[in-house]
């Protein structure tokens, strides 16, 4: 009956519409209530609130686009770069250069009938044989030769071949030991015997010279045979290529020292020579006449390059120069042009300068508009090198914070999780490692790579290498940290009870509950390393030539006239060592802030 009541009820629109208009404000002011803080920190994930208080954060903003900019400015801009990271610039100028130096010859010049030569210690015995006017000398092997005195400025030099040992004389007989296969003739004995009677020590024979030694009671008897000559003569050519060898100089110098001679034959070739002083000018005789062939001197003129050739004309105008000591001449230069020389004595040499254009490096070129920051000191250009140098360094930086948080994280989570023994081991091995003195070890490492040559490629590869090494120490403690904190609490718990084997524990549960306190970590870690990396540069046991970093780039302060003259070699790289490490610090507090929920921007 109640119900048929209400069904028979009129229904009246104004209370309906009443209702309607209160419903509606109770749904409009529901749902404004849904849209206040607590509503939407609810509806938000935890990834988006971090990245809603960070960009909130202006400090963490300007550190990101300095960040990126650096990328850009490295990874990018080497691309685009004309210029490669060790391209040298050149130009050309007008400078006083050393030509060729001049000096009198006081010391011998060793000529070698076949390919043995004498060692320093040999010609050492001769010179002093000679000052001691004896005939023989040895050398360091004890091999004995004997000095054919011609003049005082030419010797010939023969070896000492043994052919009789024990010679003893008896009467006027011989009695003897021959060796090294030689057969002692009657002739030849009487000819010792005679020499022996005189007291004399040589003899000639059949065309061969024989050296008696006495040896206590006993004599050596030895054979000389030709192999060097030494002269104070210098032999200039006309043309260049033209070699003087032994056989030249031994008949050239005998027949100078032959009176009456003015001419002499080498392997069928006749010269003549004319005697000015204590010069002789040689002259090549064939069917078409004379030709002017060589000089010999005592002045000594060499080229300040091996691959120079100079004139005769040249070399007698330096020394008619010296003798008058005029301090400047005019002659023929390498490039057969007539050019003026300055003559610089020093000790008992001359040197001989003139204005060249020389191709040198682009030294410290001021910026410009080819160079926008200038060039350094082996002519590159800054600007480049400084694009590479932050690849360099932003690459190590991040290799070395990867290795740290690998090893970090392995050993942190290990010693946290397990306790008791394990982690007294893994923390002691921290504490070991913290009492290295990073630095210096690396600077010992640098050394030992510099002795072996390490390749500029190993070398960066090592330097990541051992920086991560010793850097993981502070991650691994922090890592430890948290994982105590956080191995007790109920999510582990029923981890546990699921029957979790314990390297899922850990790195499936614990680690990524760590990896905000990680990210903030590795971000301001990032800026230590690239200073570390830099001032290692900057020492010179780094990022070794012909790569670039922004540590070696400096490395030219260590010169006061750098320094103060030349800004732009080392203000823009320590520029952006300076506003790099400042990025990472801002985005590391921005993170910071941001993972911590205490915090309100």
């Amino acid at each position: 009956m109640a119900n048929n009541e209400y069904e028979n009820k009129p229904l009246n629109t104004d209370d309906i519409d009443s209702k309607r208009v209160i419903r509606e404000d109770f749904v409009s002011e529901d749902r404004s209530d849904a849209l206040d803080d607590e509503a939407r920190i609810k509806v938000l994930s935890p990834t988006m609130l971090v990245m809603k208080r960070f960009f909130r954060n202006k400090l963490a903003i300007a550190g990101l686009i300095i960040i990126a900019s650096m990328f850009l400015f490295a990874f990018v801009g080497g691309l685009i770069s004309p210029y490669g990271e060790d391209q040298r610039f050149y130009t050309t100028e007008e400078m006083m250069k050393d030509f060729a130096s001049g000096s009198f010859n006081k010391e011998y010049k060793f000529d070698y009938k076949s390919d043995i030569t004498f060692s320093s210690t040999a010609r050492a015995n001769f010179v002093l044989a000679l000052n001691k006017k004896e005939t023989t000398f040895i050398d360091g092997n004890h091999l004995s030769y004997f000095i054919d005195s011609v003049t005082e400025n030419f010797h010939k030099i023969s070896e000492l071949v043994p052919v009789a040992e024990n010679v003893m004389r008896v009467g006027d007989d011989l009695v003897f030991t021959a060796v090294n296969g030689y057969e002692i003739t009657d002739e030849l004995k009487d000819a010792i015997v005679s020499t022996m009677k005189e007291s004399k020590t040589q003899l000639s024979f059949e065309g061969k010279t024989y050296v008696i030694k006495a040896q206590g009671r006993t004599s050596t008897i030895s054979v000389a045979s030709d192999i060097a000559i030494a002269s104070k003569l210098v032999y200039d050519a006309y043309e260049q290529d033209t070699v003087f060898d032994y056989n030249f100089k031994l008949f050239a110098e005998t027949a100078f020292n032959t009176e009456g001679a003015d001419t002499f034959t080498v392997n069928d070739v006749t010269y003549r020579f004319e005697k000015d002083g204590d010069e002789f000018k040689i002259y090549k005789v064939d069917e078409n006449g004379e030709k002017e062939y060589a000089k010999a001197t005592n002045f000594i003129v060499s080229p300040s390059m091996q691959d120079m050739f100079l004139s005769i004309e040249f070399k007698e105008a330096l020394k008619e120069s010296v003798l008058a000591k005029q301090e400047k001449f005019i002659s023929i230069d390498d490039k057969n042009e007539e050019t003026e020389f300055k003559i610089y004595p020093k000790d008992n040499e001359y040197l001989v300068k003139n204005m060249q254009v020389t191709r040198v490096l682009k030294s410290y070129s001021p910026p410009s508009s080819i160079h926008w920051l200038g060039t350094d000191r082996n002519g590159m250009d800054i600007l480049t090198r400084l694009m590479y140098g932050g690849r360099v360094s932003l690459i190590i930086g991040f290799i070395v914070i990867a290795i740290e948080i690998v090893i970090g994280v392995i050993l942190g989570g290990i010693a946290g999780y397990f306790s008791g023994w394990v982690d007294n081991l893994i923390m002691r091995i921290v504490d070991i490692f913290n009492c290295i003195p990073v630095i210096p070890l690396i600077i010992i490492l640098g050394s030992v790579m510099d002795k072996k040559k390490v390749h500029p490629t190993d070398r960066i590869l090592w330097l990541m290498v051992i920086m991560g090494i010793l850097g993981w120490p502070g991650i691994a403690r922090m890592v430890r940290g948290q994982i105590l904190s956080l191995r007790e609490q109920e999510f582990m718990i029923a981890a546990e009870a699921t029957g979790l084997t314990a390297t899922r524990r850990i790195f499936r549960h614990l680690v990524p509950n760590v990896i905000p306190q990680l990210i903030v970590l590795a971000t301001m870690g990032l800026g230590s390393i690239i200073l570390t990396e830099s001032t290692l540069s900057f020492l010179g046991i780094g990022v070794k030539f012909p790569y670039a970093s922004w540590g070696n780039i400096i490395n030219d302060v260590t010169d006061i006239h750098v320094l103060k003259n030349y800004w732009f070699v080392w203000i823009p790289a320590g520029f952006l060592i300076l506003i790099t490490v400042m990025g990472f610090n801002f985005i590391g507090d921005g993170l910071r802030d941001a993972f911590d929920p205490k915090m309100k921007r």
